[in-house]
């Protein structure tokens, strides 16, 4: 099955990508509920989150966990919340969407429209935080 996101990791599509290892991938949303929305993806190609390995979804957590404290740091929010839906492109994957209130969470909401411009700057942000955790042993 080839996907969206398999062609993001390919290199095929072009992605504001906030960090990246052997085994995942989080990249900004381009359609984002919030300054900051990241999917995070394993880049193994399996639809259902669940359907996982016990390896590859537990270290997919991890790399999340990374990249939301990552996002907290970079983009004002009071919590980074948590979704998998997983109905828009059949590759598992996890939002991190920074929120203020109930109601950032809300897919069903009109999305943002951001520039390129202003994703690569929110993704240099995310980044900066990133290494600044990394630096710092968070």
């Amino acid at each position: 099955m080839s996907t969206i996101f398999s062609k993001i990791i390919s290199g095929e599509i072009p992605a504001h990508k906030v960090a990246e290892s052997i085994d995942f991938l989080a990249f900004l949303d381009i359609s984002p509920l919030a300054e900051g929305h990241v999917l995070v993806i394993p880049k193994k190609e399996v639809d259902n989150l669940f359907d996982l390995d016990d390896e590859t979804y537990t270290g997919l957590q991890l790399f999340a966990k990374i990249i939301a404290h990552g996002i907290a740091r970079a983009i004002p929010c009071k919590k980074v919340g948590v979704a998998v839906i997983g109905l828009e492109v059949p590759h598992a994957h996890i939002h991190l969407i920074p929120v203020n209130n109930v109601d950032d969470m809300n897919f069903a909401r009109p999305k943002l429209n951001p520039s390129a411009e202003e994703l690569q700057a929110t993704a240099q942000k995310i980044k900066a935080a990133l290494h600044q955790d990394f630096e710092e042993g968070v």
